[in-house]
């Protein structure tokens, strides 16, 4: 076994990695579809149907970004990096797998240093700001990200790629792997306290991220993992304190649903009106 790939290190993802990568997206999706109507944690601020067609909606644009944007620079520039075999990972000693294995692990880690960047540059923030004013936190959340900040990331991800030696099979199940997690912690999920204490000292649980999209600040400059919780135990920014039901969602000064449809989203990261911080404090590094 190689890589992830089965044709090569300088192809890109095969038809068995996207029916897996499938599968494991459609089961995540059910489990949590299941999970929000048996186990809900807090009830709808807005009315849900409109509330996941605007999530939806502006999910839909990120998706087009992704695929217009993202993925025509960041899969050469995988190809071109397997090709050369370039990257920290080259350097370690031992079978293919065990070499994807770490890749995926840094890419984890990376995405973990992303996330805290997009909370403390304000050109950044001003982006991230239409994921965080959602007043109802679901799966659907998960995938309202504006077009701009997906575009914005494109230069990190190829940094990424570069600078650990990301093959495009590893890449593909990293995607995978982490639209699954961001179905499932995103999640308007209530789970039982043991479960969810013992889950999140490896996963990001719903319980977890719903203190991340808290009201107030001083919970959500925490808990800023995409996968593995390690990374917020490495430096000290894990807390589950608060339970999900208990978490008000959204940022404050933008609690009004009327002032927030699809267009004003659109608009929110170029408005002259002063955006609430989004800056971490502590130890996060």
């Amino acid at each position: 076994m190689r890589d992830l790939d089965t044709k090569g290190d300088d192809r890109g993802p095969t038809h068995v990695n996207k029916l897996l990568r499938g599968t494991l997206f459609v089961g995540v999706g059910v489990l949590v579809f299941w999970l929000e109507r048996r186990r809900r944690a807090r009830p709808y601020v807005e009315s849900p149907v409109r509330h996941t067609g605007r999530n939806l909606t502006v999910a839909g644009m990120a998706a087009a970004t992704v695929h217009l944007l993202e993925t025509p620079v960041v899969l050469p520039v995988s190809r071109w990096i397997a090709r050369r075999r370039w990257g920290v990972t080259r350097f370690i000693p031992g079978p293919e797998w065990l070499r994807a294995l770490v890749a995926v692990l840094l890419l984890d880690y990376t995405l973990y240093i992303w996330h805290i960047l997009v909370h403390r540059v304000d050109a950044l923030w001003r982006f991230h700001l239409v994921h965080h004013v959602d007043l109802d936190l679901d799966a659907t959340t998960g995938f309202r990200f504006h077009a701009g900040e997906l575009t914005l990331s494109i230069p990190w991800r190829v940094a990424q790629i570069t600078a650990i030696g990301v093959t495009p099979g590893t890449l593909a199940a990293w995607q995978g792997l982490t639209l699954a997690s961001v179905l499932f912690h995103h999640s308007n999920t209530r789970l039982p306290p043991a479960i969810e204490g013992a889950l999140a000292w490896l996963l990001v649980t719903p319980g977890m991220h719903a203190i991340h999209h808290s009201i107030d600040p001083a919970q959500t400059n925490s808990n800023f993992s995409s996968g593995l919780a390690i990374w917020d135990h490495l430096h000290g920014t894990w807390r589950l304190d608060t339970p999900a039901s208990d978490v008000t969602i959204g940022v404050a000064g933008y609690r009004d649903p009327s002032t927030l449809g699809v267009i004003r989203l659109l608009g929110l990261p170029f408005s002259t009106r002063s955006l609430p911080s989004g800056r971490a404090h502590g130890r996060a590094s």
